[in-house]
């Protein structure tokens, strides 16, 4: 596991400044983003108004935000990621197009200010078809699409990157990790209903939205959303997530590699990196690059580390290829 020392800036009284307490709470959020402040108190040994307090501030040092994830494969969406390259200067109006789109989840400007990457999950085919077929094909200045459909996740959509920097004992993260989703509800399909859909974009702004909240945004009974929210949870439909900006933490490097590997190393590949503590998202997808990385570095050396010990001692890897994000236009929440 991978310890990750803070990026504070200034005293211990520094707004900018992380301490182990901080790394601790973002990891309990990560693994329980609506657990009571009493019982992260408790587990963690401090009182609740210091819970509440250093949240409220991490709110601001790092824009903390507690978001409802979907698992889109859950409710039968295939999700893509799709990489658009265009024309000097229109990176921007391109990528603030898509972020407009409820189907994207994350926009970046990529590869020199030339290139714009989202992750899209299109609710139909339909949807799909427009999106790849007509729309982007039609729109001025983009040069190249190409869509790779996500196969199979190896690391990312429940499992999130602050699970990897240690900052927990093990009986802390024993205590307040949430029941893993059933296995015979995760296994049926889910068809969500008008009050789920409603729950979920409520969620998708507000992963700590409580009760009363969810019960205006439903119309339903407070009963009854405390039953949908914990239906919604175990059947893996609904994961809460946490966002937050990275460089206080000392991750100042983000960047995307996209690896074409043997089909018969490609499995053994895609766990072997997912389990690096630099990888926050690793999949098999389709295309002449078929597995898809996203990972986190403290700075450009780490990142050479990492392509040639990591990447390089893989003998099923054929080709590699680097872009880094240079900005986020959108990500699973609205800042």
């Amino acid at each position: 596991m991978n310890r990750v020392t803070p990026a504070g800036h200034g005293g211990p009284d520094s707004p900018a400044a992380l301490d182990e307490l901080d790394l601790r709470l973002l990891q309990v959020l990560e693994l329980d983003g609506r657990a009571p402040f009493s019982r992260i108190a408790q587990v963690l040994g401090v009182s609740d108004q210091t819970v509440a307090r250093r949240v409220r501030r991490l709110r601001g040092t790092v824009n903390l935000r507690v978001t409802g994830m979907v698992d889109d494969i859950r409710l039968g969406r295939a999700g893509w990621i799709v990489r658009l390259g265009c024309g000097p200067g229109r990176a921007s109006r391109l990528a603030a197009t898509l972020a407009g789109r409820a189907d994207t989840h994350y926009v970046d400007i990529a590869a020199g200010g030339t290139e714009v990457i989202c992750a899209i999950t299109p609710r139909s085919r339909q949807e799909r078809d427009d999106l790849l077929l007509e729309r982007l094909q039609r729109t001025p200045h983009i040069t190249t699409v190409s869509a790779h459909c996500v196969l199979h996740t190896y690391y990312g959509n429940s499992l999130r990157w602050l699970r990897k920097i240690s900052a927990l004992e093990p009986e802390q993260e024993r205590a307040l990790r949430p029941p893993a989703p059933s296995p015979g509800l995760a296994g049926e399909p889910y068809v969500p209903d008008a009050t789920d859909l409603a729950m979920l974009e409520l969620l998708r702004v507000d992963g700590r939205a409580g009760a009363a909240e969810l019960q205006r945004a439903t119309g339903r009974s407070e009963a009854a959303v405390r039953r949908r929210l914990e239906r919604l949870r175990a059947t893996g439909v609904l994961h809460i997530a946490v966002e937050f900006d990275h460089e206080p933490l000392g991750q100042s490097v983000e960047a995307l590699v996209w690896l074409t590997v043997t089909p018969g190393g490609l499995d053994a590949a895609g766990r072997a990196l997912a389990a690096r503590p630099e990888v926050r998202f690793a999949a098999a997808v389709t295309g002449r690059t078929n597995l898809a990385l996203s990972v986190l570095c403290r700075d450009p050396q780490q990142l050479y580390g990492f392509l040639t010990e990591q990447v390089g001692s893989l003998s099923a890897v054929r080709a590699v290829e680097t872009v880094l994000t240079l900005r986020r236009v959108k990500a699973l929440t609205v800042s």
